[in-house]
């Protein structure tokens, strides 16, 4: 019989350390080494830019069938995100995730977080998506750090 695993209650990610963290009642569950968006540093600003964001948000919903393997939509743009993005002249862009490998390029296994190389979302393999998944539900607060 398998160990009964207890669903997370905060994800936080630090994105300096190209790290994504799984806590449940105040003790760190499990740790993913990541990779983020072609241009990291900083907070998101605009549709576009290769930027991961920065801020609070929740999971919102789930794609069983992304071009990623699977994938965990992450609440950006917040009402701060897009006041920002308009006051700047640009679309605050969106669907930001946390997402598996690209179908064809599942092999790389652990070896994609050797790079930045996503839109700005958060990649992780495809055997960690299953199990963040299943550890993480709808509603889940998320941190995301410089």
């Amino acid at each position: 019989m398998g160990r009964i695993r207890p669903r997370v209650d905060r994800v936080l990610v630090e994105k300096r350390a190209r790290r994504l963290t799984l806590w449940f009642a105040g003790h760190p569950v499990r740790e993913f080494r990541i990779s983020l968006g072609s241009d990291p540093v900083g907070p998101k600003r605009r549709a576009g830019d290769g930027r991961t964001p920065e801020g609070q948000y929740w999971i919102v919903g789930r794609n069983p069938g992304s071009r990623y393997h699977r994938s965990l939509h992450i609440s950006y743009p917040s009402p701060s995100d897009q006041l920002a993005a308009m006051r700047a002249g640009h679309p605050p862009g969106g669907s930001i995730m946390i997402h598996g490998l690209p179908r064809e390029a599942g092999w790389v296994g652990k070896h994609h977080a050797g790079f930045d190389w996503t839109r700005g979302c958060i990649a992780v393999t495809n055997e960690e998506i299953d199990e963040i998944w299943e550890l993480v539900a709808d509603g889940t607060p998320i941190e995301i750090r410089p």
